[in-house]
């Protein structure tokens, strides 16, 4: 940065005076900021900032609105409830607050694992007796001791409430073509039992007092390397189990106001996945929406692909379902670690040559800041990360998938460590909300990622993330109102301007 002379300070402290009622003609903005930044920031408030060179304009326009909000959050596994039950009940109630309460980050869409997946402690069904074709033994049991009672506490943190849609890794392998929990295909005599297996899952969780607002059909359909629980369906399939098994089962039960997302994978095959789902009429009807993941790039957002997916249903849900720093252990109280280009995913190792370009080394904080706002800028309306919490390895997960959350705990010294992804995250889900708007933003620098909303109650929040190591001054505008700020190198603002 470069330093200012004393002149050049006394005169901005003079214009700075200046526009204390006026700039340039507008009238000076009064306007909230909240930064997470390199230097040490963790969702601060900043109040003072230094002018430098770097001068971005960003004009907002609230008469020109796009998606509307559905929501901001994590998921609920059963590592991350397990270890939630490991902690003292102090450090468990601090996590729950930090995530929900309306001091918290105030998660509002929020997912969870029907059946076990790669971050439980091991392979479960509620399914157990094989050949039971109408579901007499069906049992949440499994989900009794961690991961219902993690839900439940959620919900008495959230003073506002939050969505919660569940997804499938497998039916149990007596189900399926190759008698395992790893890939194959559901045999089609029991289309009819998984759709079943949805409405029982309802019944269960309603009978806990846990209302499901909807389900992905099936986590990652493509498979996942053959690795962990996973059940293959080509779009076509999966598009005939739900127009004819699924929806109209979940119709008849009394559940035809649950949201189904179909996909649930990488962006990069959307359009073949949509195409498909929205073929007809009869087809889109039970389709409420789609789930993506980032796996495919954590760097490349795929704006194409997304603009796409939209233009095919611009009336459903676009949202993204899961995404995490994966095959990497958590640093561990070190938060430096989260700013710097060292972080590495699967595709470093495992992508093809072709593809080698889409898995760069990035920093955490940046896949997070990047991939959230290249999603709002393109139709996304509701962004979830995977785990709430993993311990210091990055787990427990049964298949040692050790991936990163933006919570890492050690349980047996009963220590919480909140990562700069914590209050990354914080940064949208606590103030963009429920049923907020995209709104038009010009942006004059395509180095400083920007994008703003209008909140139900009139607020406008909008978002910047500078990943770069120099400062910017912005110069906000909206309608005849002015505010002028900076933005620290690698850093991250939300900028609130309160009802008119």
């Amino acid at each position: 940065m470069r330093l200012l002379s004393i002149h050049s300070i006394c005169l901005f402290l003079m214009l700075m005076s200046c526009n204390d009622t006026k700039t340039s003609g507008k009238i000076r903005m009064e306007v909230s900021i909240y930064e997470t930044s390199a230097k040490g920031n963790k969702l601060t408030e900043v109040t003072e900032f230094q002018k430098v060179d770097s001068l971005v304009t960003l004009k907002l326009n609230p008469e020109i609105s796009f998606q509307t909000i559905t929501g901001f959050g994590g998921a609920f596994t059963e590592s991350s409830a397990y270890l939630l039950n490991k902690l003292s009940k102090a450090n468990r109630k601090l996590i729950l607050n930090a995530y929900f309460s309306k001091e918290g980050a105030r998660y509002s869409l929020t997912r969870t694992h029907m059946n076990s997946c790669d971050f439980s402690l091991s392979n479960y069904s509620y399914t157990p007796v094989e050949n039971d074709k109408f579901l007499e033994y069906f049992t949440i049991e499994e989900d009794k001791d961690d991961l219902i009672p993690m839900i439940k506490d959620a919900l008495l943190a959230s003073e506002d409430g939050f969505k919660i849609f569940a997804s499938p890794w497998s039916a149990a392998p007596w189900m399926k073509d190759n008698n395992s929990w790893v890939g194959g295909k559901l045999l089609p005599k029991y289309y009819d039992t998984w759709a079943l297996f949805f409405s029982k899952y309802l019944d269960a969780y309603k009978a806990e007092g846990i209302d499901i607002w909807g389900f992905t059909v099936e986590n990652e359909p493509h498979g996942n390397g053959n690795n962990w629980e996973s059940m293959h369906f080509t779009p076509k399939e999966m598009t005939d189990f739900v127009q004819f098994y699924l929806g109209p089962k979940l119709e008849a039960d009394g559940y035809g106001d649950k949201v189904i997302l179909g996909y649930d994978q990488n962006r990069a095959g959307l359009k073949e996945w949509v195409d498909e789902m929205y073929r007809d009429e009869a087809s889109s009807k039970y389709f409420h929406g789609t789930a993506i993941h980032w796996y495919e790039s954590t760097y490349d957002y795929f704006p194409e692909a997304l603009q796409y997916a939209h233009k095919k249903a611009p009336n459903k849900y676009l949202i993204e379902t899961e995404g995490c720093v994966d095959s990497e252990v958590p640093h561990w109280q070190d938060d430096a670690w989260y700013w710097k280009k060292e972080a590495t995913d699967w595709g470093w190792d495992w992508a093809s040559e072709e593809e080698k370009y889409l898995h760069p080394k990035y920093a955490p904080v940046n896949r997070y800041a990047r991939d959230i706002i290249g999603c709002l800028n393109n139709w996304v309306d509701g962004w979830v990360d995977w785990n709430m919490v993993l311990d210091r390895q990055g787990g427990p997960n049964w298949f040692e998938n050790w991936c990163v959350a933006p919570v890492i705990v050690d349980p047996d010294a009963d220590e919480v460590y909140f990562t700069p992804i914590f209050y990354t995250m914080a940064h949208f889900s606590k103030y963009i909300r429920p049923g907020a708007k995209v709104i038009a933003l010009e942006n004059s620098d395509e180095r400083l990622m920007a994008t703003a909303v209008q909140n139900p109650d009139e607020s406008i929040a909008v978002v910047l993330f500078n990943e770069f190591e120099t400062p910017k001054s912005i110069s906000l505008l909206l309608y005849d109102k002015i505010t002028e700020f900076t933005i620290e190198a690698q850093a991250i603002q939300t900028i609130v301007i309160p009802k008119k």
